[in-house]
């Protein structure tokens, strides 16, 4: 019976260790980073070419918005003045296509599965987003990272230049760092363990809070 008890305990400790780090890992990315967001209307081939189109002509035409942003808040600052301009943008590209499609552009907080972007790999959570939606918004959706501004530097073959390297190496810690670009990688092996157990719980967390959804 002490041995039950004490694996319970033990089983317990291990469990809060791992929900107050996987907690405090994605937290601390999520407040780190805003990620771009656009949503096709649908997943016909016409309207994914389109998702494609308008997030291109978006990067395109807001690039030099974020040339000199320092921070996070800055680049927040930037984003809401500009919502307008990015709608237009998103609009204009649409009416081009011939669709009507209603646009809705957002600055929230979204939930997120596990995300590779070149060689750096996001694990699931909730992040602050730009989400631009087209249409009904029910087609597979492309992202990327908007600050640091990731969105603006190719990722040529899925590997991530140098230059981005040291754009996300300036805004997260090094642990941070190391977590989210070595987890696909012949990195550490703790390393690696630290975040399929961040990825894991995370992802565990989503399908325990979606399910509790849809019994209400």
């Amino acid at each position: 019976m002490k041995k039950i008890i004490l694996a319970v305990v033990i089983g317990l400790i291990v469990t809060i260790y791992i929900s107050n780090y996987s907690q405090n890992v994605q937290a601390n990315l999520a407040h780190s980073l805003i990620r771009f967001h656009v949503v096709a209307n649908s997943n016909t081939p016409k309207d994914q070419a389109l998702k494609e189109s308008v997030k291109i002509h978006i990067i395109q035409e807001t690039k030099h918005l974020f040339d000199e942003t320092g921070n996070i808040d800055q680049n927040r600052e930037i984003i809401l003045q500009n919502m307008d301009y990015i709608l237009q943008i998103a609009n204009a590209e649409i009416k081009r296509w011939g669709k009507e499609y209603h646009t809705k552009i957002l600055l929230g907080v979204y939930p997120f599965p596990t995300r590779k972007y070149g060689t750096v790999t996001l694990p699931a959570g909730e992040y602050e987003a730009l989400r631009v939606v087209i249409g009904e918004g029910e087609g597979d959706n492309w992202w990327c990272v908007l600050f640091p501004p990731l969105c603006f530097i190719d990722a040529a073959q899925g590997e991530m230049s140098e230059e981005a390297k040291q754009v996300i190496k300036q805004t997260l810690t090094e642990e941070e760092y190391k977590l989210i670009a070595n987890a696909d990688m012949n990195a550490e092996i703790p390393v690696v363990i630290k975040f399929k157990v961040v990825e894991w719980w995370q992802n565990s967390r989503t399908r325990i809070q979606a399910a509790f959804n849809t019994t209400e």
